[in-house]
């Protein structure tokens, strides 16, 4: 169970934390002065600290100096009651995660704990390399595969964690790119300083340049305070950044200086910033057509492109397929409480004549949703075919299957009928996937597959909007015939 430390000598602070977090399923223990919470963090025992800056006898900078010489990957969420306040920003260049100001606001001290433990969990959470079925599931995630071309991805990993050198990941959609980064950033010397993880399909141009860069107070409309970005609070760590290919070009400029002189400004701002933050990318776009049509800079790709390693897809990699779906069998059927231990011959057949354009995520979602359908402790084709018997491939987060959506036109409460009825427990996240895919599809008809337009309609960038098309396995050559 995750554990919150908060510390504050307000009790009205420290009350208004507990009722943030009352019906959580988090541990949460307060203190009222950093003399009671020191023995806490020394055990190793919390993975968030709330921490107000202005504390009796040792106040919050001080214990944040002990904080990062204990464990510089603890996320530090300080309280302030000065806002935008060069004594927050100061906390901030310690390490920090994030600040925010009196009177608290319940929602954003939720939404800001729990981003926290997503990082905290992607720092300690051990990427092992698995290459055979008999080992045992642990709290990790693991690398599956023994082909030939995994092997020689663990032994990219091995060549270059250790150097601090920008990493280029390459691959489909799907492949486990995040994993491979956060493997060379646990076997790297930065092991014990920050990661964080940025994904540039999902923001507008204008947000993540905030997100990496930061901003002054004023610096564009909703900019109330400065903001630290993560450029600079990563320092003396590592930054992950996904779908690196729908990066702007301005932000690749700004992202060229950086690598080259480690140095920024934020946005708004005029005085430069150095810090020392190792960069490992990631795209599954085809970065030198990019080139050719002027949508990447050349001198941005060679300097993130120190190193490259190529992810393969999932159907290239041979028998790793039947590693993965053992392995997936094991946790699944541990996370969902079922007694399914292994999968017929018909239907592991059916299994290798798919093409999986989702790769290993799809693959996870498919052998999660057949154990939910199982009706006894082996996986049949019946549970299978209702995902493989389209080209259509799955919706790969959610683990519920395009042929499995229903059309704009069905109701939402026939869809959660549907899915209670399957046993689902993710139904939340499969009905957001299906409204989504549905909105996206219907859109995509209007326009008859123009994307940018659809991107315009949505409200959101058209990199955004291809990112989504393939997280949803949407053909649009499908879409739009069947619109004809």
């Amino acid at each position: 169970m995750p554990h919150i430390l908060a510390i504050d000598d307000d009790r009205t602070v420290l009350r208004l934390i507990e009722k943030a977090f009352e019906d959580s399923d988090f541990k949460l223990t307060t203190c009222s002065n950093a003399e009671r919470g020191l023995p806490l963090l020394v055990d190793g025992e919390v993975d968030v600290c709330l921490l107000d800056i202005m504390l009796p006898e040792m106040n919050g900078l001080e214990l944040a100096r002990k904080i990062r010489s204990l464990d510089a990957r603890l996320p530090v969420i300080f309280i302030t009651s000065m806002d935008d306040s060069d004594t927050a920003i100061e906390a901030m260049k310690l390490g920090a995660y994030e600040f925010c100001t009196k009177p608290l606001d319940i929602q954003q001290v939720q939404d800001l704990t729990e981003k926290a433990l997503e990082a905290r969990r992607l720092m300690r959470s051990p990427v092992t390399f698995e290459q055979s079925s008999q080992m045992d599931v642990g709290d990790g995630d693991q690398l599956v595969g023994k082909s030939p071309s995994m092997v020689e991805v663990y032994k990219q990993i091995g060549r270059v964690a250790a150097q601090q050198v920008p990493v280029l990941i390459r691959g489909e959609s799907g492949t486990g790119k995040e994993l491979i980064a956060r493997a060379i950033y646990q076997h790297s010397h930065r092991r014990d300083d920050c990661y964080l993880a940025v994904n540039c399909a999902a923001l507008s141009e204008t947000l993540l340049e905030s997100e990496l860069f930061g901003h002054e107070k004023g610096a564009f409309t909703g900019a109330e305070r400065r903001h630290i970005g993560k450029f600079e609070q990563c320092n003396d760590g590592t930054i992950f950044l996904d779908e690196i290919g729908d990066m702007s070009p301005l932000l690749q400029s700004k992202t060229l200086r950086l690598l080259q002189e480690q140095k920024f400004e934020r946005v708004g701002g005029t005085k430069t910033i150095e810090t020392d933050t190792r960069l490992v990318s990631a795209t599954n776009r085809d970065l030198e057509q990019m080139i050719e049509d002027n949508e990447f800079r050349l001198d941005v790709y060679h300097r993130i492109n120190a190193f490259e390693i190529h992810l393969p897809p999932l159907r290239e990699r041979g028998d790793d397929i039947n590693l993965l779906v053992d392995h997936f069998l094991r946790m699944m059927s541990k996370k969902l409480g079922r007694s399914v231990d292994g999968i017929s011959p018909e239907a592991m057949q059916l299994i290798h004549d798919y093409q999986w354009p989702g790769n290993v995520r799809e693959l996870q979602s498919v052998v999660r949703r057949s154990i939910l359908m199982a009706t006894g402790p082996v996986i049949v084709p019946e549970n299978l075919s209702a995902e493989l018997s389209d080209s259509v491939s799955s919706v790969s987060s959610p683990g519920v299957s395009l042929n499995d959506s229903v059309t704009p036109t069905d109701s939402v409460e026939s869809f959660v009928e549907e899915r209670l009825t399957a046993g689902s427990t993710d139904i939340y996240a499969e009905t957001l996937a299906m409204m989504e895919a549905s909105l996206i599809q219907k859109i995509l008809m209007q326009t008859s597959g123009n994307q940018s337009k659809a991107a315009e309609l949505l409200g959101i960038t058209r990199g955004s909007l291809r990112t989504k098309i393939r997280s949803l396995g949407i053909v649009i050559e499908q879409v739009v015939t069947s619109d004809a």
